[in-house]
């Protein structure tokens, strides 16, 4: 067999990686589209680097979009087989999928006006079409994908229904074992159990991102966060605008606040989530209560929404948006994109952050290109 990766090698997105078999058989870990590659992003996403009807099976690991925001692509290119994936992450990658492609087509629709040219990668049929081919697998089972081939999934603690994917190649009579990590979550985390113990395998393909790096502590998360509130909110009387990946850190961000509403610490100010991909990523996640760590399972005990509390709205419309640019009273506002260079969030950054009463809070990783474009 033969390994070819044509993505996610010495950068962070794209995540594709090729496995051919002896008898001919092309199995595609992942099928992620480039971010934050300046000019070189569009070529990128262009080319796969192979023949999507050559491909027999996809296994994905996870439903961001560096991980699944190509598979469209690759349907409508030719791709026939299935993709394999954990319920949860089938759940995201629709809605993940869909926006994906309505984004494109903004982008194309305002690319018009400024007399240049580019077709989106895909639209919303061929997402439906790719969504049809989807095959669901618990965790800790191992299915047969294909003659000879068997996959099994284990929890990979990123987000909800990430996966670290483990593939049982027999071969002339010779079983190997392949695990690809996707991205891997911290072992202490706010929201979901720690990254599970595999088994042994003979080749591993694991991302590195943070390879380098020590995150600090979780534990102080909270505080410092009351202290931006506090800080902003009630000594200056501003807003607090957060930009946020809508899978993940919003519902991070809103497990926090509704943990500050319980210890009472929380100020009466309203709390808005300005993006409906934010809200409806919340509401798949509290579908999967059982891949929550301990200590949420613990407070579920007393509270049966831990995402939800006073003061917090869910904003949908366009016009819903465009209200909050002339609220005058303190506010914190969410919205994404988390790297600030898309969605709903440039537009309230830019309406603030010349105020030095306000705060524009950057919670997760903000690549320097795709920030300084916004």
């Amino acid at each position: 067999m033969k390994i070819a990766f044509h993505g996610a090698a010495r950068t962070v997105t794209g995540s594709k990686h090729l496995l051919t078999l002896n008898n001919g058989t092309q199995i595609l870990f992942d099928c992620g589209m480039f971010q934050g590659m300046g000019n070189e992003t569009d070529a990128l996403n262009r080319e796969f680097g192979f023949d999507p009807k050559e491909i027999s099976c996809v296994v994905l690991s996870h439903a961001h979009i560096d991980h699944s925001g190509l598979l469209p692509k690759l349907v409508k290119e030719g791709f026939e087989g299935k993709i394999f994936c954990t319920p949860a992450t089938k759940d995201l990658a629709t809605i993940l999928l869909e926006d994906s492609a309505n984004i494109q087509q903004q982008n194309i629709h305002d690319n018009k006006r400024e007399e240049t040219s580019a077709e989106p990668y895909y639209n919303v049929e061929d997402v439906e079409k790719t969504l049809r081919l989807f095959s669901e697998a618990d965790y800790d089972v191992w299915i047969k994908i294909e003659e000879g081939v068997e996959v099994l999934f284990t929890d990979a603690g990123h987000i909800v229904g990430s996966a670290a994917v483990h593939i049982k190649i027999t071969e002339n009579g010779t079983t190997e074992q392949i695990t690809f990590s996707g991205d891997v979550g911290r072992y202490i985390d706010l929201l979901l159990r720690p990254p599970q113990e595999f088994p042994q395998a003979d080749y591993i393909l694991l991302e590195s991102t943070y390879g380098d790096s020590l995150h600090e502590p979780l534990f102080n998360t909270t505080d410092r966060l009351m202290d931006v509130i506090f800080n902003t909110c009630i000594n200056k009387g501003g807003k607090l605008i957060i930009p946020s990946f809508s899978v993940g850190r919003t519902q991070e961000l809103l497990y926090i606040l509704n943990q500050l509403s319980l210890e009472k610490r929380l100020p009466d100010i309203p709390v808005f989530v300005d993006s409906p991909l934010g809200q409806a990523a919340t509401e798949i996640v509290k579908r999967y209560p059982h891949y929550f760590g301990g200590f949420v399972q613990k407070v579920l005990q007393t509270d049966d929404d831990p995402f939800d509390f006073p003061g917090l709205h869910f904003t949908r419309e366009v016009y819903e948006s465009i209200l909050l640019k002339n609220k005058k009273e303190p506010c914190i506002i969410i919205a994404a994109s988390g790297m600030a260079n898309a969605g709903r969030v440039p537009h309230h950054i830019a309406n603030n952050i010349e105020y030095a009463k306000n705060t524009i809070l950057i919670v997760g990783y903000c690549d320097p290109q795709h920030s300084a474009e916004s």
